[in-house]
């Protein structure tokens, strides 16, 4: 088994570190740069930021937090929000990101992934997906912070995004982000199930059990977690440190 990967996820918006439940509520937790230089001490293997701003203003804001994170720290930089052409793709690159996030946009121009993959490469496009369970229970893709659906099959359209040429997966229940009750296991096998390519889960984590849990139960290759490492209940080492114990492979530095 190739070693699980923790990323903590930092929402910025305004160039300050935030947080909610279910994408609302939000309140400020704190500075971008500052936090990422804490997490890459702890151990993390690659940093998540999502620019929750997601204009214009907002990805120049983004750009700047990147461009100082990468010259403080060395673990990868993956970046989204406001996403939605090749060169939005090529400024966050050069700001000093590793990868990038496409949502929305991709969801209404798939091309975008497989023009950005052809550009960059895969291994530079990380198709986010956010998911919510519609009446029927049925997985829906939705945008806009997840105030609308799209009509699309969630597992359908991760297909979608492997085929034009995304290299990862970021996968967030809407249904569990923020609840802290636990990652979204039947989405997670469902998409899992059904892509060749890395999905990183999210959206639910609240203890250490849930991690060893999402990688027992499913296929994801990476946990995705904020609000434990933000508040301080947990340093991204203890969570290794579990893992480890529970026979989970894990890079510790």
């Amino acid at each position: 088994m190739l070693a699980k990967r923790i990323i903590p996820c930092l929402d910025v918006r305004d160039g300050k570190v935030v947080k909610g439940i279910h994408f609302t509520g939000i309140r400020e937790v704190g500075d971008p740069v500052e936090c990422a230089i804490a997490y890459d001490r702890q151990g993390a293997d690659e940093i998540c930021f999502l620019d929750i701003t997601a204009t214009h203003e907002g990805r120049k804001t983004m750009a700047e937090v990147v461009r100082k994170t990468a010259e403080k720290v060395f673990v990868p930089l993956t970046v989204g929000g406001g996403i939605s052409s090749v060169e939005d793709f090529r400024e966050i690159l050069r700001a000093g990101a590793d990868k990038v996030a496409v949502n929305s946009a991709a969801v209404k121009n798939p091309e975008l992934i497989k023009e950005a993959a052809e550009v960059f490469g895969s291994q530079c496009v990380v198709a986010a997906i956010d998911v919510k369970r519609d009446e029927r229970g049925a997985f829906r893709v939705v945008i806009h912070g997840g105030r609308k659906d799209t009509g699309l099959d969630a597992v359908r359209w991760a297909k979608e995004c492997e085929r034009l040429g995304a290299g990862e997966i970021l996968l967030t229940s809407m249904d569990t982000d923020g609840d802290r009750e636990g990652f979204d296991l039947e989405l997670l096998n469902a998409v899992c199930g059904q892509v060749s390519i890395p999905v990183i889960a999210s959206g639910g984590c609240g203890k250490l059990q849930h991690f060893s849990q999402v990688f027992e139960e499913t296929g994801a290759d990476a946990a995705l977690a904020a609000s434990l490492f933000h508040y301080k209940e947990l340093t991204i080492d203890e969570v290794k440190e579990y893992l480890q114990k529970e026979n989970i492979p894990v890079r510790r530095f």
